[in-house]
């Protein structure tokens, strides 16, 4: 019994000697982290000017090449297409933390007023347009530039290796080609050396600058595409009791569907969406035409209630068609499973980050039904996934443009939220891992 206590005891006092540890290196990368913010944001400026599309990050992954270079650490490109890695052995043993941001622009045209807006242009979907970093990304990119610097600095003080990870195509590769996280996973990111957990972040148009929101579990929805194919018979605009029309059919699905989730979804246990995003039929206003097709998206938080709604579309698109005559297929692909913070890592991650930035600037958040493909490496690790505030002070978060529109805007000083926490988090992970 006396053992017991003095081992109580000893492990007692070995964790305060570790927290205390923690502590000290987390103000000291504080520090580092203010002295490096011009840089910070020298860098995201450069490449917001300069955004590029999805399996096409050429510039903004040669940047970061470079920079993981310069700092000493071993760099791998050409990961997944344009994505770059940069390994961070620390002086200590310990675990493999994996850090990540994503570099792809969008295709949007800016309208911001910036002396550093984008004026680049593509092509895509067969269409000229703008590109934009219309959704944060080159703040995700810089804040991690920062953060490689900072713990790169602190080496001799760090109880492990740090991967970072920067993603080429988070918001899908282009028709044909694969990309994201999940080709980075196929390619082996998480191995040589095998990494143990992995933290993500995303900056928010909608929120204070300063906040930081998170939550425990099911944090960011799946994303599933389908195409619904409805097949019927052509027929002379003036005679459709000849036809089997697809448009009147296509028009009763659209409508059958959303009973799906308003009459056959138990919401109090998660939310859902079905969206019906594109509808093609037709070629004259005097032809009811032989097919239509609709593609549409499917958003949910829980793996069951995902596989109900498989079924219950499949079910109810097919029943109407033959209800009228017409012969319905529908194919759903599973494109982004959803982002699922670990409770275990999620409990000692907020007490860190609480630590770091202040008690009152880490706030719960509920789910979004947006997705996100750093869920891939949620699938594989232990994960923890968070937003910080992007909307500048004094100005209203209701107000704000939303992401992926032309208006979309993000604060420069908000980044210092993104760089500390990341640094919170390794530090503290470092020296506090799972059991």
């Amino acid at each position: 019994m006396k053992i017991k206590v003095v081992l109580i005891v000893i492990i007692s006092c070995l964790e305060s000697v570790a927290f205390s540890q923690s502590l000290n290196l987390m103000k000291r990368s504080h520090f580092e982290a203010e002295k490096i913010m011009a840089k910070v944001i020298e860098w995201r400026h450069d490449i917001h000017e300069h955004p590029e599309l999805s399996n096409l990050e050429f510039k903004t992954a040669a940047k970061v090449a470079q920079h993981m270079s310069d700092l000493g650490l071993k760099v791998k490109e050409g990961v997944a297409k344009t994505g770059v890695v940069g390994i961070l052995v620390g002086d200590q043993p310990g675990p493999v933390i994996a850090l990540r941001a994503d570099m792809d622009g969008l295709p949007v045209t800016e309208r911001v007023e910036l002396s550093w807006a984008s004026k680049a242009t593509s092509i895509y979907n067969n269409k000229a347009t703008g590109v934009m970093h219309a959704c944060g990304h080159d703040t995700h990119v810089a804040i991690l530039m920062g953060v490689a610097e900072v713990l790169s600095g602190l080496k001799k003080d760090l109880k492990g290796t740090v991967k970072f990870i920067f993603q080429p195509a988070e918001e899908g590769p282009p028709p044909g080609e694969e990309g994201g996280a999940k080709l980075m996973i196929k390619e082996g990111v998480l191995m040589n050396p095998k990494v143990e957990v992995a933290f993500g972040l995303h900056i928010s148009a909608d929120t204070p600058e300063g906040m930081l929101t998170y939550k425990s579990g099911s944090i960011l929805a799946a994303a599933d595409r389908f195409v619904i194919k409805v097949e019927g018979k052509q027929s002379h605009g003036s005679q459709p009791w000849a036809s089997i029309d697809p448009i009147v059919t296509s028009a009763q699905i659209i409508n059958g569907i959303q009973t799906i989730i308003s009459r056959q979804t138990e919401l109090t246990n998660e939310g859902a969406v079905i969206t019906v995003g594109m509808i093609n039929s037709g070629i004259r206003n005097n032809i009811i035409p032989e097919s239509a097709e609709m593609i549409g998206t499917i958003r949910t938080l829980d793996t069951k209630m995902q596989d109900k709604i498989h079924n219950d579309l499949i079910r109810t698109a097919t029943k109407i068609g033959e209800s009228m005559g017409a012969h319905v297929t529908v194919d759903i692909e599973r494109e982004v499973p959803l982002t699922f913070n670990d409770p275990a890592l999620t409990k000692k991650a907020v007490s860190w980050l609480k630590q770091n930035l202040g008690p009152k600037y880490v706030l719960l958040q509920r789910a979004i039904t947006g997705a996100e493909d750093f869920s891939f490496f949620g699938q594989k690790v232990p994960s923890f996934f968070f937003f910080i505030g992007g909307c500048p002070k004094g100005s209203d978060p209701a107000l704000a443009a939303p992401h992926h529109t032309p208006d979309f805007y993000v604060t420069d000083s908000a980044m210092i939220t993104g760089v500390k926490a990341m640094l919170g988090l390794t530090i503290g992970y470092m020296n506090d891992p799972l059991e």
